[in-house]
């Protein structure tokens, strides 16, 4: 395949910490044909060997805010990049995106006073002419729409070392920023404004419940009109013939 001629479509699944993005995605691999891109949590736990960039950012956010953003971005680039290079599938699914970071994280971190206003300001002019210029646009946003208790909850659970000191607090605050930008749509540039949302409510068990799969699918299929995608097995054809109605 030519992948100067390919564009794939590109679809962003967002939500808290712990609304269960990773393992969403593993789903979703099961019942579609498409390419997935998972968050690079591997680069941030070993920077350079051994450096654990998430676990010094939530040991001492202060001092490495602004670090850990900006590897962020530059790390969820380069992951997109990487893959699209590949290109056999005609969807690409994200796990988050430079806009999170951009709308919730880093906002969230000035806000609270760990990222100062000058590298707030640094931040949002190097981020608006890389993102304008060398990163590819989003044709929709899956939102992971969770409580911030069932996020809370679900984090402890899967025990993340680095995660181990986040308050229920810090939980709540990004919740309200993930509302902000993909439900309100406050103060995002025109065209993320305009890239349709898809809001699933996920406060449900999805990894062990097969039925609020297929429901999650089933949505997912007729918003982005992904039908041509799905693979066809005994699971699949139900959601296939529903959604063709």
């Amino acid at each position: 395949m030519n992948n100067h001629l390919f564009k794939q479509q590109c679809l962003i699944v967002e939500g808290n910490v712990g609304a269960g993005k990773s393992t969403f995605l593993k789903i979703l691999q099961k019942y579609f044909a498409v390419q997935t891109v998972f968050e690079p949590l591997y680069r941030w736990q070993h920077v350079v060997g051994d450096e654990n960039l998430l676990d010094k950012f939530y040991k001492d956010t202060t001092r490495w805010a602004y670090t850990f953003q900006s590897y962020a971005f530059i790390t969820r680039v380069l992951e997109q990049k990487i893959n699209a290079e590949k290109n056999t599938t005609p969807v690409q699914i994200l796990e988050r995106s430079v806009y999170t970071d951009r709308y919730c994280f880093a906002k969230n971190c000035f806000e609270m006073g760990t990222i100062s206003p000058l590298e707030w300001e640094l931040y949002q002019e190097w981020f608006s002419w890389l993102v304008d210029n060398y990163t590819t646009k989003p044709d929709g946003f899956i939102y992971l729409q969770t409580d911030p208790q069932v996020c809370f909850d679900r984090m402890k659970n899967r025990n993340r070392t680095e995660e181990n000191a986040i308050p229920l607090d810090y939980i709540q605050k990004l919740h309200n920023k993930h509302e902000e930008w993909l439900i309100k749509k406050n103060g995002v540039v025109p065209y993320i404004a305009n890239t349709p949302v898809l809001v699933l409510e996920c406060n449900e068990d999805f990894e062990n419940n097969i039925v609020q799969q297929q429901l999650h699918v089933e949505k997912i299929a007729k918003f982005f009109k992904l039908e041509h995608c799905l693979i066809a097995n005994h699971v699949t054809k139900e959601i296939e013939i529903s959604c063709k109605k």
